[in-house]
């Protein structure tokens, strides 16, 4: 096979899955990786979903709306999981799932305690690779609890790292390998590497189960039927399920490796464990565990026979020594006839150099390796948090006729008034540990990181939010599981519009999409003029917006003293809305002009938000002494500034656009409303900037922006200062000022303060383990690089600013916006000394042969030395590093 035909292979995978020729995305790395804590499966009265549901009953008690597991797979249904199950002789539970701390337990919040990276995959799961590092001494799960409930805020987080367990390399690999024949044959690969000093056994389960459906005495959707699993000949396991058919999973059988036991349960609660109750069978859940840990025999089913069953192998490994276990999931009526041997090594190989391939045609290749395997690795975390989301809130909220009643509390307690939303799908969500449910906001920078990977997800995944049974009837959009009523930014349309963009440079311009998407997004508009312009004055409010921590008081609650807080960035969130919304009506005007009226709408609205931005009262959010906007206060009336320098007065930039005369003369009706606008209302088009282009280009420009040029560049003084926002690594997200200067103020008799915090929040505040007092975000660095190049679209080389300020180097706004790639990309690129960014001090990442390729993708990024914080697999906008490097590498190659 050529090298075009590998690079064709996934095209076509991916052609024949949205055709549904093949269904090839039915299995996938759907499966959570953790489910226990988590909102849907909390059914207290207090919405104490940490202690509702804690990791000690995860191994014990079932599930009600989905499953977790190591490393696993399952179909996009979630009836039937595949994971892998772990034993090391020394730690007092079967490791079945990734451990961490709850939100109460960290210093800093909860967190995920394991070592886990995704390697590979490809957007149809035809090839995933994944590594998880399991110690050879006891797994510290005690200490790890005390020592980070000892902690402060102020100090940092006590990792696995830390506790000495991986010390002299006694620990093993295990890479996790899925290679799909067919959309129905997934061939698995296990290879269990010792990389400690001495021979060590690992006692390890590849595990099959069923999704407990049959209990709850619900029906439709294959509820009522209990499915089974079987061994007809001692040696092969039978999964048959009434919707999803009948699979086998086969367990090769090799002299160099031991035979293995076939053991058998049900995925039912152990009651006589957790609450001292009989059980309503002898085989439970956690039978697996007694089995192998306590040594008991009757835990499972002699009949072998149930719905959770496991290949059972002890494997004693010599010092620096692997073994492969090869095993092979598949439907009946598609038995190979070879099941392993050298076929099935020789589909590894294939998959590789067809994901190799893939990737070769999206990663340019004069980027350097490390560079490469950054991208690669981001794609793969991308592909990786995909997950089956299940969640009807209706039922969640009335409880199971077959269960006890819920507390009559839920009914007016979280969620309630979101009876219609039924979730049963496949989404991307931000981490699928720490974040294991999707987020509006965060979904939105997902979907531009898959556009250059799988158009149609990325598509399907915008449509999704945005249908009946996401989308409030009021047209709020969800925002996340633990408030769906919480208030994200608006930047759904944002990606619908770039998703649309980028797919149609690769040929395809996919009107529908944009049109579908558009119609729905009118409704969620409306909403948010009704909803949270308060007063009809075009100056919004929002809440926290995603900001958890940049204020000095919870902004999605009442302030101390019944004060109104009207926000610049939600503000300029609103005008960003407006302008991309015109944008992508004026796209499909070019199609139908009934598009033209709506467009001026926007227009409009555009410049009347921008009024009151800058001219409202006088200046408006608009600070003449500082040159910045903030955040205003109003108090009997009257508006007060609140003076802090953060990403509140840096959002205003991005909400900018071009409208090009030659562009507008196909529209006839939307131009002649412009011109009628210009002339007669002076006093709103003062805002809107003109250039008059030159040369063979006569047409004129004109720039819809909330700052003047005046007011862009006292901005950016503050942006590309590096004392104030400018990092090594990024864009802070609060002025380093604030490190020696404080900012207090006194409201309602209480003194509030805020200063800069680099890493993590030293406080609890107001998003318990996120900080937005200082460390880099990705999405706003992203959208502030694409703002600079639009600004820089139509100032050209008119506009030069110092950067870094007081530097005297003077950069256009795109220069600029390379300037800060070039940062960004420098958290996951080695300097001029080998050392990386985002992994800190941790030497293992720098030089151990078996940890220096690895990479984690964070939710943010200290200020100062562009560590990685927060939840540590969170590639959903981090993955847009992947984005960056490819422009990097493509305006070095333009430049040279």
């Amino acid at each position: 096979m050529d090298e075009e035909t590998f690079a064709q292979a996934e095209e076509l995978r991916l052609r024949e899955a949205t055709s549904h020729e093949r269904n090839w995305e039915r299995w996938g790395p759907y499966l959570a990786e953790r489910q226990w804590g988590t909102v849907r499966e909390d059914y207290s009265p207090d919405g104490t979903c940490w202690d509702y549901f804690p990791h000690d009953h995860a191994r014990s008690r079932v599930y009600r709306w989905g499953e977790d597991g190591l490393l696993g797979i399952c179909d996009r249904e979630c009836r039937l999981c595949f994971a892998v199950a772990l034993w090391n002789g020394q730690d007092p539970i079967l490791k079945e799932r990734l451990f961490g701390l709850t939100n109460a337990e960290g210093n800093h919040g909860e967190d995920v305690k394991e070592c886990y990276f995704y390697l590979d995959a490809v957007p149809s799961s035809a090839y995933l690779r994944a590594l998880y590092k399991y110690p050879q001494r006891a797994y510290p799960y005690a200490r790890l609890v005390e020592e980070n409930r000892r902690r402060s805020r102020a100090e940092p987080e006590y990792e696995l790292l830390d506790t000495g367990v991986f010390d002299e390399d006694r620990y093993f690999d295990l890479t996790v390998e899925y290679a799909k024949a067919s959309p129905n044959d997934m061939l698995i690969r296990l290879t269990v590497a010792n990389r400690g000093p001495a021979t060590a056994t690992l006692h390890l389960l590849p595990t099959l189960w069923f999704r407990n459906t049959w209990i709850w005495g619900q029906h439709g959707e294959d509820y009522w039927t209990k499915p089974r699993l079987s061994t007809p000949d001692g040696q092969a396991l039978l999964a048959e399920h009434a919707s999803l058919g009948r699979f086998w999973l086969l367990a090769e059988q090799r002299s160099d490796l031991p035979a293995p036991r076939l053991l058998f349960t049900e995925n039912e609660t152990n009651f006589q464990r957790l609450f001292g109750v009989s059980n309503a069978t002898p085989y439970v859940k956690d039978a697996f565990h007694a089995y192998v840990i306590e040594g008991r025999q009757e835990a499972v089913n002699p009949a072998q026979e149930g719905t959770k069953a496991a290949f059972y192998y002890v494997l004693t490994l010599p010092a620096a020594q692997e073994c492969r276990l090869h095993l092979r999931l598949f439907a009946e009526g598609e038995t190979p006839s070879a099941p392993f041997g050298e076929h099935f090594s020789a589909l590894f190989v294939q998959r590789r150099q067809e994901a190799d391939a893939f990737y070769a045609a999206r990663i340019p290749p004069a980027l350097p390796e490390q560079a490469q395997r950054v991208i690669r690795q981001a794609n793969a975390g991308l592909l990786w948090n995909r997950q089956f989301y299940n969640y009807d809130v209706a039922t969640w909220l009335k409880g199971d006729p077959t269960q006890p009643s819920p507390p009559s509390a839920r009914l007016c307690g979280r969620n309630h008034d979101w009876k219609h939303l039924f979730n049963r799908d496949i989404l991307s969500v931000p981490d699928k540990w720490e974040y294991p449910w999707y987020a509006a906001w965060d979904l939105a920078f997902h979907a531009v990181a898959f556009a250059s990977l799988d158009p149609d997800f990325a598509k399907q995944q915008l449509i999704l939010l945005l249908r009946e049974w996401y989308m409030h009837p009021n047209g709020q959009l969800p925002a996340y599981e633990f408030a769906f009523s919480d208030t994200n930014p608006p930047v759904h349309a944002w990606a619908c519009w770039r998703v649309y963009k980028m797919t149609a440079a690769r040929g395809s311009r996919d009107l529908q999409f944009l049109a579908r998407t558009f119609h729905k997004l009118l409704i969620n508009f409306t909403w948010w003029v009704n909803r949270k312009d308060v007063a009809g004055r075009h100056l919004f409010s929002g809440g926290f917006l995603g900001l958890d921590n940049i204020g000095l008081f919870d902004r999605s609650r009442p302030l101390p003293g019944g004060e109104q807080l009207e926000q610049a960035d939600g503000t300029a969130w609103m005008a960003f809305y407006c302008l991309t919304m015109l944008a992508i009506a004026l796209e499909l005007a070019h199609e139908d002009h009934a598009y033209e009226d709506v467009a001026s709408k926007f227009f409009e609205h555009f410049i009347a938000i921008v009024d009151a931005m800058n001219a409202l009262g006088g200046n408006g959010m608009w600070d003449e002494e500082d040159g910045f906007y903030y955040d205003q206060l109003l108090i009997d009336g009257r508006s007060f500034p609140l003076r802090v320098r953060s990403a509140v007065g840096i959002i205003p930039l991005l909400a900018v656009d071009i409208l090009d005369d030659e562009r507008l003369t196909a529209l006839p009706g939307f131009t002649k409303r412009l011109r009628w606008f210009l002339e007669n209302r002076p006093d709103l088009a003062r805002h809107i900037s003109y250039l008059q282009g030159g040369g063979q280009h006569s047409e004129t420009h004109r720039l819809l922006a909330i700052p003047s040029r005046e007011r862009l560049l006292r901005v950016l003084r503050y942006l590309l200062d590096e004392d104030e926002f400018l990092s090594p690594y990024g864009v802070r997200s609060l002025s380093r000022y604030y490190r020696d200067h404080p900012y207090t103020i006194v409201l309602d008799g209480q003194q509030l303060s805020i200063d800069y915090e680099p890493a993590e929040s030293r406080g609890g505040l107001f998003g318990g383990n996120s900080n937005w007092r200082g460390p880099i975000w990705f999405p706003l660095n992203y959208l502030l690089i694409e703002a600079l190049e639009r600004y820089h679209r139509f100032y050209g080389t008119s506009l030069l600013v110092e950067c870094p300020t007081g530097s005297g180097k003077q950069l256009t706004l795109a220069q600029v916006a390379q300037e800060l790639t070039r940062r960004l990309c420098r958290l996951f690129l080695p300097d001029e000394q080998g050392k990386v960014a985002w992994c800190g001090e941790q030497q293992r990442f720098l030089s151990d042969p078996y940890w220096r390729d690895l990479i984690l993708f964070c939710e943010y990024f200290d200020g100062e030395t562009g560590r990685g914080l927060g939840a540590s697999h969170q590639t959903g906008w981090t993955a847009l590093i992947a984005r960056l490097l490819t422009d990097l590498a493509s305006e070095t190659a333009t430049v040279s």
